[in-house]
């Protein structure tokens, strides 16, 4: 199963990125966007293969290495950026193996890494996509530039992915006790507050990690 995983985890990206041509045709964005949010739904793929820590770690560290070597050598054209945009892709890889390795390895619970991935995939590919198509005012946090639709965006999908989350691993007190409604709220404030101030691509490893962290503070 292991080695099968590693397989299908390559031939499932490989068609993610074929995939996105079509998108290209839209605009640069729309593919790499299109390439943001796919990729994450590898959490699934990875939940169901890897029993071991070694190979489900070997996919997203690979990924560093490609990433960091296209970003450097414009080779996967359909995923890139403006250099000036920052190690975006990078980032994202480096936060699939960390989350790997805190699930997978130190917890051993891949669920755990679940959310945080989601989070990272939909909250934010989304936000910037209905950040544009939606019209709204524009606030800027620091260096950061952001829209009302778009954070308003990143705030629903986290909440929702969330509090999904509370109630399936954390349903014998979530409906009990009255301030789980408020934790999640809370969460998803957070998280929404992070992708906010993060710039360059870095929000590719902030709102993954400080929803892992979070996940793990409430136990």
């Amino acid at each position: 199963m292991n080695w099968l995983g590693i397989l299908i985890s390559y031939l499932y990206i490989g068609l993610v990125m074929i995939a996105a041509k079509i998108f290209e045709k839209k605009g640069k964005e729309a593919s790499r966007k299109f390439i943001h949010i796919m990729v994450g739904n590898w959490w699934f793929l990875a939940m169901y293969y890897f029993t071991n820590i070694w190979f489900a770690a070997f996919v997203p560290a690979t990924f560093v290495i490609i990433n960091y070597i296209s970003y450097k050598k414009d080779i996967i054209k359909v995923m890139e950026r403006n250099k000036q945009d920052g190690l975006g892709t990078v980032y994202f890889a480096i936060s699939l193996l960390v989350l790997v390795i805190v699930s997978f390895g130190i917890y051993n619970k891949p669920i755990l890494g679940l959310i945080p991935c989601l989070v990272m995939a939909y909250g934010d590919g989304l936000a910037a996509v209905f950040g544009k198509l939606i019209k709204s005012k524009k606030y800027k946090v620091g260096d950061s530039k952001k829209s009302i639709a778009g954070s308003a965006t990143m705030f629903i999908i986290s909440l929702l992915l969330i509090g999904g989350y509370l109630i399936f691993t954390h349903q014998d007190i979530f409906w009990s006790s009255g301030h789980w409604p408020f934790v999640t709220l809370m969460m998803a404030y957070l998280i929404t507050s992070i992708e906010a101030i993060s710039i360059k691509g870095t929000d590719n490893i902030t709102v993954p990690l400080g929803t892992l962290l979070m996940l793990i503070l409430i136990g």
